[in-house]
C-alpha cells in the first residue's frame, strides 16, 4: 500500500484536497480500524488538517489506540449532515503512523481547532486512497485519487 500526506493530495488535486478539509478539519469523523481479534471497529475522532498532514489525536489506553498499534490500517469517513448525504461524502484510507516528535506535535496543536490533553498520542494519517461523494441531481457524482 503506498502512502502519500494530505500535502501530496492537495499538491495533486487542491479541489478535492478542499472539500475534504472542509468535511473533516475541526469536525466529528469515524475512525475504522481492525482490532487484535479481527474484529472492524469504528470509533469517533476529531481529524485536524494543516500544515501538509491529516493528524488526529488519541488517548493512550482507548481502543482506537491499541488497534492502531497492532494494524495501522484505518479507513476515515466524515459526519453526514442528513440521511441523503446532502453535505457531500469524504472517506480516507491508509495507514496511521504515531508521531513522537515534539515539533510535529507542536504544529499539529497549532493548527488544531481544540488543545489535546498532553497525555494524548499524535498520529498522522497517511493516505492511500480518497474518495469524495457529491449528490447531484439525486445522483452520485464520486471523485476518487490514490497515491503512488
Amino acid at each position: 500500500m503506498c502512502a502519500a500526506s494530505w500535502g501530496d493530495l492537495e499538491k495533486e488535486n487542491p479541489e478535492l484536497a478542499d472539500f475534504g478539509r472542509e468535511r473533516l478539519d475541526g469536525r466529528v469523523a469515524y475512525l475504522a480500524t481492525t482490532s487484535a481479534t479481527g474484529q472492524p471497529r469504528a470509533s469517533a475522532v476529531t481529524p485536524i488538517v494543516g500544515l501538509g498532514g491529516c493528524f488526529i489525536f488519541v488517548e493512550p489506553g482507548s481502543s482506537k489506540n491499541a488497534d492502531l498499534v497492532t494494524d495501522s490500517r484505518y479507513s476515515l469517513h466524515c459526519s453526514v449532515s442528513d440521511i441523503t448525504g446532502s453535505s457531500g461524502e469524504f472517506q480516507l484510507a491508509g495507514r496511521a503512523v504515531r508521531i513522537d516528535d515534539d515539533d510535529r506535535r507542536n504544529l499539529a496543536e497549532s493548527v488544531s481547532s481544540y488543545k489535546p490533553a498532553r497525555r494524548t498520542i499524535l498520529y498522522e494519517l497517511h493516505l492511500a486512497e480518497v474518495i469524495a461523494t457529491s449528490w447531484r441531481g439525486g445522483r452520485a457524482d464520486r471523485q476518487k485519487w490514490s497515491s503512488g
